[in-house]
């Protein structure tokens, strides 16, 4: 049995300000000397690095659709071993899921498979005694989640705080905090959101300092950590990546750096343990792959924005050809699929697929269940796993000979790229749902 103290903190909608509260909790509780883990619902790959600007820990994803709902406990006690507390941010409004999946991967989901309180943000800007109805509402909705208490949001006055204190009364949910009306803290976003802490991490430790001096004006720090200590115990064990022992490690490159910002932290954890030595290189800054590279991971991120400067590094992109005409296992997802290209937006890539990619207007969002079409150095045919599609580019042509994965929704097509050791997808997969993955190609790494 388990119980870290914990919070899930939730908001009726997008916008409500839940990831200032979360991310201020987080630094609040760290500065006065508590080891906070960071968690974030969903498949969000940039706040759980301000998460982890924080709280100095590595920032966490819970999902529920990718990874199934059986291993969100395991892998939140995974992350909170050894923490005083944990505070997870929710994802959209508290009871918005997959679509047309009821409340599958919802906030409110996950609080429930973690057994842990709600704090529900609610943007006061536009009400006064309405609030009592919007969160009488949410707490009602279902009585298996439980909403431990409101922090009002963009309060005006101290008239505006005593209005809506005296409509909560009645509600019967407590106020553990107000916050008033300020100037946004400087958190720009672009056509994806947040930019990550990466690329502006001067500015970012300022907006994590000041989103925590915030809530440690107009919170109840005291309040909210008895309520963390009211979570349920959790009967099941935390997760662990499955370890292979092996006499020779090889060195597997994973791409980093302000391009490449979108991984999951047991992608790394399960390449170590199925016998790799990680090493992190940046293709802006480095010249050549890390000595003796077996095999190459390229994640998610913003090459797009990068484009020119990725170019302009020839030689990179020259040992990245290399490497894969050699047949190296090497896996691409997404921004690693438009780096793989022959071009982005005009600006040469690496080559290694005849393909090309642009920026568009459109916006490509959405989970998909993926079957993996033929045998490839992550899965064998037939594979199932689940994904999320994020992104405003496209590549042209989006399938080659021999495809990645078979999708089914929203509309049943193929796309990626399997060939030679290379396997390139727009799709980005949690590999602790199926840690044979990472086995996988890292053995092939030890054979190719």
């Amino acid at each position: 049995m388990s119980s870290v103290p914990r919070l899930v903190i939730a908001a009726p909608s997008s916008g409500s300000g839940k990831t200032t509260v979360a991310t201020g909790l987080m630094a609040a509780f760290a500065a006065r000397g508590l080891a906070v883990s960071p968690h974030k619902v969903g498949p969000d790959y940039i706040d759980p690095g301000y998460h982890a600007l924080a709280t100095g820990r590595v920032g966490r994803n819970l999902d529920a659709y990718l990874c199934g709902p059986e291993l969100v406990a395991p892998l939140f006690l995974h992350g909170a071993r050894g923490c005083d507390l944990a505070v997870v941010e929710g994802v959209m409004g508290l009871y918005d899921g997959a679509a047309g999946e009821g409340e599958l991967a919802s906030t409110a989901h996950v609080a429930k498979l973690l057994r842990a309180p709600v704090v529900l943000v609610v943007d006061a800007s536009s009400q006064s005694r309405s609030v009592a109805a919007l969160v009488h509402g949410f707490a009602s909705w279902d009585p298996e989640v439980r909403v431990g208490g409101v922090i009002l949001n963009k309060v005006g006055s101290d008239r505006h705080e005593e209005l809506l204190r005296e409509a909560l009364d009645s509600a019967g949910v407590p106020v553990l905090g107000v916050l008033r009306r300020v100037p946004q803290v400087d958190t720009p976003s672009r056509h994806l959101g947040l930019v990550p802490v990466a690329e502006r991490r001067s500015d970012a430790t300022d907006a994590v300092a000041a989103m925590a001096a915030q809530v440690e004006r107009g919170c109840d720090l005291e309040a909210l950590r008895r309520l963390a200590r009211s979570a349920g115990d959790l009967s099941c064990a935390p997760w662990e990546p499955p370890v292979t022992t092996t006499d020779k490690r090889e060195v597997v490159a994973v791409a980093g750096g302000p391009a490449f910002t979108f991984s999951y932290a047991e992608h790394t954890e399960l390449l170590t343990a199925a016998g790799a030595d990680v090493v992190t290189f940046d293709p802006l800054r480095d010249e050549q792959l890390p000595e003796d590279t077996a095999g190459l991971v390229i994640g998610g991120g913003f090459p797009e924005m990068y484009a020119g400067e990725l170019s302009a590094n020839e030689p990179l992109r020259k040992a990245v050809a290399e490497l894969a005409l050699a047949g190296a296992p090497v896996a691409a997802e997404c921004a690693g699929l438009l780096y793989l290209c022959r071009e982005l937006d005009g600006q040469p890539m690496c080559g290694v697929l005849d393909a090309t990619a642009r920026m568009t207007e459109r916006l490509t969002l959405g989970y998909r269940d993926a079957v993996a079409v033929g045998d490839s150095v992550l899965a064998v045919a037939g594979t199932r796993m689940r994904g999320h599609e994020f992104h405003r580019t496209v590549v042209e042509p989006g399938v080659g000979e021999a495809p990645a994965w078979g999708v089914r929704a929203p509309v049943r097509r193929v796309e990626g790229f399997v060939q030679r050791g290379v396997h390139a997808s727009y799709l980005h997969t949690h590999w602790a749902s199926e840690p044979g993955v990472a086995r996988r190609f890292v053995e092939r790494c030890r054979t190719s």
